[in-house]
């Protein structure tokens, strides 16, 4: 959430946020008389207690004349003071409320839009020219089907539709990504974490997946937990009703865990193979950090992401996320988008997110610097989500005969194999 003294300070710079979100500016209007209402309401209340307070020393000492008249005030003390603060009450719930429903404010820097109105900061590596090298190249799930590496008939046969079976190498090659994604990021001094892929509704809550988002997400209502859909959730709530010393500061973990998500509103999108599915895994940094090292650590994680994509040899390009596609936490958001050679089109691979204060403030998460105590910064970046990764593996590193090249970096993971050759039928 934002600070509210902003809020009061600033409401125009809120309400443009708002706007260029296209979210509904009417919230700013809303929340701002809720919370005066909240602080008129709690002077109120802290005037009548006061006034009761004073009244209760009145009473022993007056005559029997006068404490009938007291008497007869501290019975009407009580009910407005009763009053008053149930009136506090409903205003700082109504105001909490309408707070958790403001996303964070948006850089400036941010291009204003919708999906398609994203800035290209940079493009890295060459996209290969299969006509050139005489043959047409074949899509991942062909290619995954071919190496005995990817099942998706068995997978829907299983659990349903954008459900797979990772098979043989497939299988393998999961592994060495994730071993290899983890290496890099222990080497840059992230810890390495193993998270629950249940959590509970503040946690969910915390990181703002109970928004925007919350049609995406599973939900056990018999147990009121959470599957996460990535785990920036339990990592950011890793610390939740914390002080840490500004000493620890910069905090870096690097998460391993499953993902799920509902993929709502996808329909007719990503249908074949394993580019948009339901269940996934992903390695995923996340960090905590004093709120004017943020942005320098957006560039930091950004550069762990491009180190990554280079060390796969994969052509991609960087893009700056558009105002409207920013998820609710995210006060700016890069992508990292893989050229896929079937799709003629670069597809998001990693993403990192600068969330400002705005998780922080959610899950009380605060920095000590001396005698001061403050909300800190928190972002996220996703190093390796496995499928799609394959997906740009497969494609763009397949050869003629349906075999693949391996990446150097993976070769230490797959026992020093260079290709994945196709199995026998």
């Amino acid at each position: 959430m934002i600070d509210l003294r902003l809020l009061r300070e600033d409401p125009d710079r809120v309400r443009a946020s708002q706007r260029a979100r296209g979210e509904d500016v009417a919230l700013v209007d809303a929340l701002l008389s809720a919370d005066e209402r909240r602080r008129s309401s709690g002077v109120r209340f802290d005037e009548l207690r006061s006034e009761q307070k004073q009244l209760g020393k009145l009473i022993p000492k007056a005559s029997a004349d006068e404490k009938a008249e007291l008497l007869k005030r501290a019975e009407q003390l009580k009910a407005d003071v009763k009053a008053a603060d149930a009136e506090r009450d409903a205003a700082d719930h109504e105001t909490q409320e309408l707070l958790l429903q403001l996303g964070n404010l948006v850089h400036p820097d941010v291009p204003v839009g919708g999906e398609e109105d994203f800035a290209t900061l940079e493009t890295h590596g060459e996209i290969r020219d299969f006509a050139a090298e005489g043959f047409e190249p074949r899509d991942h799930l062909e290619l995954g089907q071919l190496l005995g590496a990817i099942d998706v008939e068995r997978g829907a046969k299983v659990s349903g539709s954008r459900f797979y079976f990772l098979t043989g190498v497939g299988a393998l090659l999961e592994l060495a990504l994730v071993n290899a994604a983890i290496a890099q990021a222990t080497a840059a001094g992230f810890t390495p974490m193993l998270t629950p892929a249940l959590v509970r509704p503040q946690s969910m809550a915390g990181t703002g997946f109970l928004g925007q988002a919350a049609q995406d997400v599973y939900h056990l209502d018999k147990d009121d937990l959470y599957l996460v859909g990535t785990s920036e959730v339990p990592l950011a709530a890793y610390h939740m009703d914390e002080i840490i010393d500004a000493e620890r500061l910069p905090l870096r973990y690097a998460g391993f865990s499953p993902c799920f998500r509902r993929e709502a509103g996808s329909h007719g999108k990503d249908t074949k193979g394993i580019f948009r599915v339901h269940q996934f895994d992903k390695v995923e940094m996340f960090t905590y950090v004093t709120p004017e090292d943020s942005q320098a650590e957006h560039q930091r994680l950004l550069d762990w992401e491009k180190q990554w994509l280079t060390s796969l040899e994969l052509p991609f390009r960087v893009i700056d996320v558009a105002t409207g596609d920013l998820g609710a936490s995210a006060a700016r958001k890069f992508d990292c988008e893989a050229w896929i050679p079937t799709q003629g089109k670069y597809r998001e691979l990693t993403s990192t997110s600068d969330c400002t204060e705005f998780q922080s403030r959610r899950l009380q998460i605060r920095v000590r610097e001396g005698k001061q105590v403050r909300p800190l910064a928190t972002l996220n970046g996703t190093l390796c989500a496995v499928p799609r990764t394959i997906v740009a593996i497969l494609e763009n590193h397949q050869q003629a005969d349906g075999s693949v090249r391996v990446p150097e970096v993976l070769r230490p993971y797959l026992g020093g194999r260079e290709v994945l050759e196709p199995v026998a039928k």
